[in-house]
């Protein structure tokens, strides 16, 4: 990062640090090369926040902007490693009983909360009941009906009784599914707007310092951390920069270390920048499969007619959506279940090709002919603004069969709201991000039990009993071909039904500064093991 830039944050920063009480020395880096040195202690990473969390409460929430600051402040009861296997996080080591039904973890002994108080057992349970099961999405779909029961016969174990066997428990406890929230802070308020939101206290790599709305986010390095050692960055500041030219700019100029995403336009020329790295990574902060999915409202027209919903199928070209708009990272999406899941994946399921001819046709037929301007109807697009090319390009699409399609482009926390909150819209967008098991994360956008205010949930309030069924069936399996069997048929079901409109399969490049290294490039903590090369500014 240029110099007087650097500078200039930083006396910014020592101001906000000072305003709250802490103002702690940045450590040296040791003047060696990269190749020699190793992780060492100390630095100053800004990261690239494409939109305003609102809230920094992760078990409120399976938001990626949440997430891509909050996972590095929490815990989960167990991490996820990068082949997705769990390991030990808050809870240092389990047992399973033979039956399946009684999960016991043994906490970690030390642990402490930011602000000094002990970590218990307690916390865990307060955080399942009075958060996790009640707000997190993806946690309530797939637990509240499995877990019969939290015990904590001491303060340093949990005891998960289950009503039947659930394989994927494990998989579904890390950071990003079940982040673990302080009892002593949120006991008796309201999780979803106390003012504790805006300023978390975890257990996590790094401490919540300041957050300037539209601005930026500062964490510090924890020093107290139960890993001995961790984190090694000094200071991880996410700066805010919902204008993806604008964040390309300030990387390649240095005055930010890491995009999270790069618009795959970019690619090529980012390649050919010495001073830069990019890696593929899957997933985001939200979770590691993604799909990106348009969300009609079921519940009012016209999209409470299956023929108006397949004849917008046809209406899109997703094809040039993939190479246009994300220009070729990922693949078309064909359903519920990300090409990425393979064991639990099919594609034998209905297809909805680029078909205007046969769109005109549906429509027709199902009585909304064009009027004498040409449009059949008028639905609103309420979106994040970080999709408004993607509003763009699908007002054009539909236009050639005489939809008009009104975008609304809101920051995040806004779209957020109005549309899984306030069910209050036509037409919305996600990535819905899903874990290794549609258990995780699949399941919160199709169970009617998940149908509510809750964000990232059953947007389009789907509800068919079949595939309530199917969903309840395939989790209490454990043999996986069994289970794929009855997720194909869960997949055939939905595509016919269409609740969703599935566009892409996501992949896509992380990219950050060279003089930087040790970032996790799937879903979770990706900063703890991060640090500055040693000898660079």
């Amino acid at each position: 990062m240029p110099q007087l830039l650097r500078l200039l944050l930083g006396l910014a920063l020592l101001a906000l640090l000072a305003a709250c009480g802490s103002a702690p020395a940045a450590q040296p880096v040791a003047p060696t090369s990269a190749a020699e040195a190793g992780p060492v202690t100390g630095g100053t990473l800004i990261v690239v926040q494409a939109s305003d969390p609102g809230s920094l409460n992760p078990a409120i929430t399976t938001g990626g902007p949440v997430h891509s600051v909050t996972d590095q402040i929490f815990n989960g009861l167990v991490g996820l490693d990068d082949d997705l296997n769990p390991v030990p996080e808050l809870a240092e080591s389990w047992t399973i009983s033979d039956d399946g039904m009684i999960y016991t973890f043994t906490l970690r002994s030390g642990v402490t909360w930011h602000d000094g108080t002990p970590f218990t057992a307690a916390d865990v349970k307060f955080s399942f009941e009075a958060g996790l099961l009640k707000y997190h999405a993806r946690t309530k779909a797939a637990l509240e009906h499995v877990l019969e029961a939290i015990e904590t016969p001491d303060d340093l174990t949990v005891v998960f009784q289950l009503r039947q066997p659930y394989g994927p428990l494990l998989q579904r406890l890390d950071v990003v599914e079940a982040s673990i929230i302080p009892q002593h802070i949120y006991a008796g308020k309201d999780l979803q707007n106390d003012p504790a939101n805006l300023a978390p206290i975890g257990t996590g790599p790094f401490k919540f310092v300041v957050y300037a709305r539209g601005e930026r986010i500062v964490l510090e390095r924890n020093p107290g951390y139960f890993r001995t050692g961790r984190p090694y960055l000094e200071r991880v500041i996410f700066q805010i920069i919902p204008d993806n030219a604008t964040a390309l700019l300030a990387l390649e100029q240095g005055e930010v270390d890491y995009m999270g995403s790069v618009p795959g336009a970019d690619l090529e020329h980012l390649q050919a920048l010495p001073d830069l790295q990019l890696v593929a990574g899957f997933g985001g902060s939200g979770g590691s499969l993604c799909q990106l999915t348009l969300i009609p409202n079921l519940t009012q027209a016209p999209f409470d007619q299956l023929a108006v919903r397949q004849a917008f199928a046809h209406a899109l070209d997703r094809q040039f959506i993939l190479d246009r708009v994300y220009f070729g990272q990922g693949s078309l999406a064909t359903g519920p279940i990300s090409s990425q899941m393979t064991w639990a994946y099919t594609s034998d399921v209905p297809a909805y090709g680029h078909d205007p001819a046969h769109a005109e046709e549906l429509l027709d037929q199902a009585g909304l002919l064009r009027g004498a301007d040409g449009t059949r109807f008028s639905i609103v697009f309420t979106h994040p603004s970080t999709f408004t090319r993607l509003g763009e390009v699908l007002r054009e699409q539909l236009k050639v069969v005489g939809i008009n399609l009104e975008l609304e482009a809101l920051d995040t926390p806004a779209a957020v709201d109005k549309v899984f909150v306030q069910k209050d819209f036509d037409l919305s967008v996600a990535s819905y991000c899903n874990g290794s098991d549609p258990e995780i994360g699949v399941r919160r956008a199709y169970i009617s039990s998940n149908i509510g205010p809750i964000p990232f949930s059953n947007g389009a309030g789907y509800a068919n009993p079949a595939v309530d069924r199917l969903l309840d069936a395939a989790a209490a399996l454990s043999e996986r071909t069994e289970r794929a069997a009855l997720y194909a048929t869960f997949q055939q079901q939905v595509v016919a039904d269409l609740p969703y409109f599935w566009l892409i399969d996501a992949a896509g490049y992380r990219a950050y500064r060279s003089n930087f290294a040790g970032f996790r490039v799937s879903a979770g903590p990706f900063v703890e093991e991060a640090y500055q090369v040693a000898g660079e500014p």
